[in-house]
């Protein structure tokens, strides 16, 4: 059985963080609370605590992970090189949001990194997450703490659905406050590029280092978690009706009860009366998007939906990290 342990968000319990991070250093696996989503972390300086991360969440070998560290000091611990790009990245960005994909030190396990010479790192911007790692003096690998592919836990009952009894700890530190993963930038290419995007902006790279490309090649690809394999779905059918889609949401509903019960997300209030029609409407929004999208996925699939619609919102700025992730657990796309 899994320990759930409750901690303030902002000053967290040192017995608490205590605990958390003696088990770290023992090779245990701990989820936590981070500003985007919750992670599951294990101590990235040991190979068997690596290889647990994997197992518990099913997690295909080839998906790298991101290793968290608390201080620029660490980051020397996994980083082979920083170059004055990532510097000034550093400097203006961390903590919060960003990964950096860097050359990764030898000591650091390959798996990691899908045996590539890289290592994707960053720093968290909560306080539960900073100490957690201060405590346990070690960088801490840590994927979104879910069953691989699933929506990702924004909750400590989101970790616990897809968790319980394959971990040793969950840190109950309330909802995440962004909702979406982070931002992944490959700083050892020329000009860097962004690999998958987050709650960091393309504009807020470029103002601290300036051009940065957005298209990646397959194997660039390769260097940075959640752009491969499909991702952040429920169980069951996810359809995404784009922002601009001339398409009906209503018709769209209406046609698919023909076959079975349906979800809806979106920011259009739909006019269905139908049992087996149930609808969360959000505020037309890319901070509340981000805050709910994984959660409603969630509650929708929980309720025995046969398919999910979700209504896509505007993509500019952080909305292209959310239709990013839409996109991904979508099993198909209605544009026209």
């Amino acid at each position: 059985m899994t320990v759930v342990l409750k901690l303030d968000a902002e000053h967290p319990q040192a017995e608490v963080i205590d605990q958390a991070a003696s088990v770290i250093r023992a090779g245990g696996l701990v989820a936590f609370p981070t500003e985007t989503v919750y992670g599951l972390g294990g101590d990235a300086m040991n190979a068997r605590a690596i290889q647990k991360i994997f197992e518990a969440k099913g997690r295909p070998a080839d998906n790298p992970l991101i290793v968290h560290v608390c201080d620029r000091a660490m980051l020397d611990l996994v980083a082979a090189e920083v170059g004055a790009k990532a510097e000034a990245l550093i400097a203006a960005l961390w903590p919060g949001p960003l990964t950096l994909v860097l050359r990764r030190r030898s000591e650091v396990t390959e798996a990691i990194s899908a045996g590539l010479s890289t290592v994707a790192v960053r720093m968290p911007r909560s306080p539960i997450a900073l100490e957690l790692i201060r405590q346990a003096r070690t960088p801490v690998a840590a994927p979104s703490a879910n069953l691989s592919g699933r929506p990702s836990p924004t909750t400590a009952a989101h970790v616990a659905q897809d968790l319980d009894g394959r971990i040793e700890m969950i840190l109950d530190g309330g909802a995440a406050q962004i909702g979406v993963e982070s931002t992944v930038l490959d700083v050892t290419s020329e000009p860097p590029v962004i690999l998958r995007p987050g709650w960091v902006t393309r504009q807020q790279l470029e103002e601290a280092i300036g051009r940065v490309d957005v298209v990646a090649t397959e194997e660039e690809l390769k260097r940075s978690p959640g752009t491969r394999h499909r991702h952040y779905s429920p169980r069951v059918r996810v359809l995404i009706v784009e922002a601009n889609s001339p398409a009906s949401i209503d018709r769209l509903c209406w046609s698919l009860l023909k076959v079975g019960s349906v979800g809806f997300i979106g920011h259009t209030r739909v006019d269905i009366e139908h049992p087996q029609f149930s609808a969360i409407v959000l505020e037309n929004s890319v901070e509340h998007y981000a805050r709910s999208i994984y959660s409603a996925l969630r509650e929708l699939d929980e309720e025995g939906a046969s398919v999910i619609v979700v209504e896509g919102i505007n993509e500019e700025g952080e909305g292209a990290a959310v239709m990013d992730r839409l996109r991904r657990a979508a099993s198909s796309i209605v544009d026209e």
